[in-house]
């Protein structure tokens, strides 16, 4: 006789299963909130869905830069979607591209909601305080200024025996963040507990991991003083 609960419990996990979804490449199933979402345009190209809302049926991929690239180079991407579609040796590129200026967006609306400060003083300040989820620093950011907040990053994790450290972000260059954000770039940032500042750190997150482990953000050009 089924425990009482348990055919709850074994609804969950069909649930579950039927919600995650499967990578076209490596064809291991995830929650669709960490994969990448495709769908043929009305022209019959690929077309990136970091927002999984546009029609039509869609496929899945895991990101990383690689197996987008590896999906294009064996046009899985027809076989997924069940119909002729052109997939551009360029997607994975135009990916990038997007996941960059997605955060960038985010940055700019966590700034509104005051989630979202810059300048090494405050940086600084929301560290120590425990108020940062995250800090970011310019890929040419001066080697002082990311070394003093280390060092603020490593005071607070032993003042409170945390297990994780509060993760650090090299995304941008100062070129590429001038022309994403205006006005509004920076060399050091952080992003705070909130709503608008954890979904920073979440596309942060997507973008490093689409890169790769030590591949985030352009290289190259003089390092800036960090203010």
């Amino acid at each position: 006789m089924m425990a009482e609960g348990a055919g709850q419990e074994a609804d969950d996990d069909a649930e579950l299963v039927v919600n995650d979804r499967t990578c076209i490449v490596t064809r291991n199933t995830a929650e669709p909130g960490t994969l990448l979402r495709f769908v043929a345009g009305p022209d019959g190209k690929v077309v990136p869905d970091l927002k999984r809302q546009l029609p039509g049926r869609g496929c899945w991929v895991t990101p990383e830069r690689a197996l987008v690239d590896r999906a294009v180079q064996r046009k899985l991407f027809a076989r997924a979607l069940k119909r002729e579609v052109t997939a551009e040796p360029d997607l994975g590129a135009l990916v990038d591209r997007l996941l960059l200026a997605d955060l960038a967006g985010m940055m700019n609306m966590a700034r509104k909601a005051g989630q979202f400060v810059t300048g090494a003083m405050k940086v600084d300040a929301a560290v120590r305080s425990g108020a940062a989820v995250a800090v970011f620093h310019a890929t040419d950011a001066a080697a002082d200024g990311v070394r003093k907040i280390d060092q603020a990053r490593k005071a607070w994790k032993l003042g409170t025996d945390a297990e994780e450290d509060i993760p650090s972000f090299s995304l941008f260059a100062g070129a590429e963040m001038d022309e994403l954000l205006g006005q509004n770039a920076f060399i050091h940032a952080a992003a705070l507990a909130g709503q608008a500042g954890e979904g920073v750190v979440k596309r942060a997150t997507m973008l490093e991991r689409y890169r790769g482990a030590g591949q985030s953000g352009a290289v190259g050009g003089a390092s800036r003083p960090h203010k």
